[in-house]
């Protein structure tokens, strides 16, 4: 056998005896099925913040960085610009892409490009609230996240605040300050909590219900176990945008629906970038 040949089967052999790379740290070419990450459940309304960190809930696109590439949670992989990647540290993060309130669709556009604009991803923020399979409790993670972050010196890649919140009073005005600037509502993380990914208790979001009065200005008729009645409102707001509630009816009112020109309540959970109630479900007939 030739020398180089020898040498060949050498290098091949050692590499068979490599341990295989954790599931994180796989290249997205390699796996992209979806990363293990930590999911929310909806906390209560009353929720007490004592035993938790705080923090401004974005609304941005979800985005985990396995040391090598940057993926969506479907696993799906994001044609990020080749410097801002280089930029990123070798340890995994977890985060939201984001430019600001109200402007998640311009996001989800430039993040879903198959080439990405260089223009577009200099504007955005890589807002990092988690290290993937980390040791430590969160409060712990969360300072190392600070730490590490800082010794990147890049600007667009930003720790988010994490706060202790002494009462629910003081997390009631926090949320009224970010909902009144714009934002989406709170996540609540148990500040002694080892990472764990899938939907858990250790991590919620609270985000304000809202209600509102409009007027009806149509009826939609129902489909499916629905047919033969109402299907959806139609109605306008005070300043004539409208749009369509679906849920929040009884059997009852579906079957004798609110009359063209009722004013009716519904609640919402924020609004669109276009100034429209979010998830509107009726709530009642005012009286006129």
């Amino acid at each position: 056998m030739k020398p180089d040949r020898r040498r060949f089967l050498a290098a091949l052999s050692a590499l068979s005896t490599l341990p295989a790379w954790p599931a994180w740290a796989r290249p997205a070419s390699d796996d992209a099925s979806p990363p293990r990450l930590l999911l929310a459940l909806e906390a209560a309304p009353d929720v007490d913040p004592a035993g938790w960190l705080v923090s401004e809930k974005y609304d941005g696109v979800r985005a985990f960085w396995d040391g090598r590439a940057l993926r969506l949670r479907s696993g799906t992989p994001v044609a990020a610009p080749a410097w801002f990647t280089a930029r990123l540290p070798a340890t995994p993060l977890d985060g939201e892409l984001w430019l600001g309130p109200g402007r998640f669709d311009a996001l989800s556009a430039a993040v879903r490009r198959a080439r990405p604009v260089d223009a577009e991803w200099r504007a955005l923020r890589y807002m990092v609230f988690e290290l993937p399979d980390a040791a430590g409790d969160f409060a712990s993670r969360a300072a190392r996240i600070a730490s590490l972050l800082q010794a990147t010196g890049n600007p667009q890649l930003v720790a988010v605040h994490q706060a202790a919140l002494v009462d629910r009073a003081a997390l009631q005005a926090r949320l009224a300050q970010v909902v009144g600037t714009g934002g989406e509502g709170l996540m609540l993380h148990r500040a002694d909590a080892p990472y764990s990914s899938g939907r858990s208790p250790l991590l919620l979001k609270l985000k304000p219900v809202q209600d509102e009065e409009a007027t009806v200005v149509g009826h939609v008729a129902g489909r499916g176990r629905h047919e033969g009645r109402l299907g959806a409102l139609r109605v306008r707001m005070a300043d004539g945008a409208e749009f369509l509630i679906g849920t929040g009816f009884s059997d009852a009112q579906r079957e004798s629906p609110p009359p063209l020109g009722a004013l009716v309540s519904y609640r919402y959970r924020g609004r669109t970038a276009g100034g429209l109630p979010r998830f509107a479900s009726f709530l009642r007939l005012r009286d006129l």
